[in-house]
């Protein structure tokens, strides 16, 4: 039975054998439907390819929203996006393009998942 740790908005974030020191921890059986939710989770995407960044926004129907609010970009904000060989996840560039867009955090996660499998 491993011990669960959630984070604030009560979603499992980490699972342990032993107690956590500091952290308030639940047991739950192993085959508890959230622990096998949460073993089942994909793992965050980090980064991704420029082409699958732009496939992913061609197929969200982004792609000319997103064309336009970059060419309103500083200079240095559109040599990244034409340029770039790979689109990071956490960048401060792209968290700002994505707050633009008013995307959740969840969501982009969910964004990169896609694109990754492209």
């Amino acid at each position: 039975m491993p011990y669960v740790m959630r984070n604030a908005d009560g979603d499992i974030c980490g699972l342990f054998e032993q107690p956590q020191e500091g952290f308030a921890e639940e047991l739950l059986a192993a085959d508890d439907a959230a622990v096998i939710d949460f073993l089942n989770k994909p793992l965050p995407v980090a980064a991704v390819s420029a082409r699958q960044f732009k496939l992913q926004l061609l197929a969200a129907g982004l792609l000319d929203s997103v064309d336009a609010w970059v060419a309103q970009q500083p200079r240095d904000v559109q040599i990244a996006y034409e340029y770039s060989g790979i689109f990071v996840r956490n960048s401060p560039m792209m968290e700002t393009g994505f707050s633009a867009m008013g995307f959740t955090p969840q969501q982009i996660d969910g964004f990169f998942v896609a694109a990754a499998q492209l």
